[in-house]
């Protein structure tokens, strides 16, 4: 397995610290409003890499941490007129419900910033002591400059990455790139008590303190969105190298922009879609589909018609889906003709294809590209009247292995209200007794309540609009 490592700008060898285990930390939302869509690209592409090292028999402790302190949430809450912890805990909620329903799975842990303040303190302190930070006041600032390996993440030197970087602005800092540790108390805001006086943590030393009270330095993987790279994780390598001696991971990963109309999708740009938005329109499985749709590290541009483009292939994959499941119920085991036999190393083919694609830094298009391949592989066995229960049965298990990476599939087979089956129950009687008209008037009747009824030679089956 290979995977592209932001430090090193190339792809390289997976090989964790550990056989057989991977410790993986993603950074997580910062929970002052419903996230949008391009923040889910990154969380759902690392939820698939997750499922993926599953797959491959890897033990996996996966770590998303929650930010629930940080300038937007103070202004945020009080602009609503509520605390900060209230906003935290409305939008932490919020954020569970969206990401579960386009199939991100809970992290092992979701470490939350302020539950974490003793962590943080205790690495400032070190820090300090170490000679790699430096207070202003109640402020406490890391010295870049005593951190000799400070831009290698990016591998620029440093004052070229501040310029036009998300870097604050102070007069107080020694150079241009210091960044805050500890943040003294303002009038309004959080506070907690600490050996700097009372405050509050900078963003970047909460994912250090967090990451390295559940995982072993050096992590795995460490990942998120491109705009993370600088200056968050730069901040994080030099605050976590600095405090430990040693290396603090392995492996950066990081998702390309999701784009609308070649634009970074982006709250401070005004040009975004939540995903609590987009769930009022789509299935969520569609936006999932997207989101897979174009190798993680290039630009993906966000547009309706590529939106309903992914929608039109859900709905091919539930309907091969739905045919394997009625097939494999309706046929029985036969001795395998020669064609058979040629499905049957086809579908050893598909999964050798499916994991080099996944293998080859998780190219999770390509491994769509396998799944919509089998299906047209096996829709043209039925279609030429194949009805081999082996044959299903291997592919249907097949395409649920897939599935454990993929989570594209409905998760469980919905039952019809027993008043909707009794209707299709009316309308088959009427069929048998030749009345056609009370037929299609209840097959348009449930069409309009959203059941679509298609009948086979093997009897008749629903679907959903």
């Amino acid at each position: 397995m290979k995977l592209f490592n932001t430090m090193k700008k190339k792809k390289e060898e997976f090989v964790p610290k550990q056989e057989g285990k991977v410790d993986m930390y993603v950074c997580g939302p910062t929970v002052y409003d419903y996230f949008h869509v391009g923040n889910a690209r990154a969380f759902l592409i690392f939820d698939v890499v997750r499922r993926y090292l599953d797959y491959k028999g890897y033990q996996v402790t996966y770590v998303q941490n929650i930010t629930d302190i940080e300038d937007k949430m103070i202004n945020r809450a009080n602009e609503d007129g509520i605390t900060v912890a209230e906003l935290a805990e409305k939008y932490t909620s919020e954020y569970f419900d969206d990401a579960r329903a386009i199939g991100i799975k809970d992290a092992d842990h979701h470490p939350k910033a302020t539950e974490h303040i003793a962590e943080i303190i205790e690495i400032i302190q070190d820090l300090l002591d170490k000679g790699y930070a430096y207070r202003q006041g109640g402020d406490v600032y890391f010295d870049t400059a005593a951190f000799d390996d400070y831009g290698k993440l990016c591998r620029q030197d440093p004052e070229e990455l501040v310029s036009g970087a998300r870097v604050a602005v102070d007069d107080r800092k020694k150079n241009p790139a210091d960044f805050v540790l500890w943040k003294s108390k303002k009038e309004g805001e959080p506070a907690w008590d600490s050996p700097f006086g009372q405050g509050r943590p900078g963003w970047h030393i909460e994912c250090s303190a967090m990451s390295m009270k559940y995982l072993d330095t050096p992590l795995d993987i460490h990942a998120g969105g491109s705009d993370l790279v600088f200056p968050h994780h730069e901040n994080e390598v030099a605050q976590s190298e600095a405090a430990t001696g040693q290396d603090f991971c392995k492996y950066w990963m990081h998702v390309g922009y999701l784009e609308i109309d070649n634009r970074k999708m982006s709250k401070s740009m005004g040009n975004f879609l939540t995903v609590r938005d987009f769930r009022q329109k789509y299935d969520p499985r569609v936006l999932r589909l997207f989101l897979m749709s174009a190798h993680y590290r290039s630009p993906l541009n966000f547009t309706d018609e590529l939106i309903e483009q992914a929608k039109s292939s859900l709905d091919r994959l539930d309907n091969f889906y739905n045919n394997l499941k009625f097939y494999l119920e309706k046929s029985r085991e036969q001795e395998l003709t020669d064609k058979e036999q040629d499905i049957m190393e086809y579908l050893k083919q598909a999964r050798t294809e499916f994991e080099a694609a996944m293998d080859d830094d998780f190219n999770t298009a390509s491994a769509l590209a396998v799944i919509f391949s089998l299906a047209k592989e096996i829709n043209s066995y039925i279609g030429n009247g194949g009805e081999n229960a082996l044959v299903f049965k291997n592919t249907y298990d097949l395409l649920l292995e897939f599935d454990q990476v993929m989570g594209l599939l409905p998760e469980t087979d919905e039952i019809l209200p027993e008043e909707i089956e009794q209707k299709i129950q009316e309308r088959e009687q009427a069929r048998k007794q030749k009345d056609f008209q009370r037929a299609d008037a209840i097959r348009d009747e449930l069409r309009d309540r959203g059941i679509i009824l298609e009948d086979t030679p093997e009897g008749v089956r629903w679907k959903r609009t």
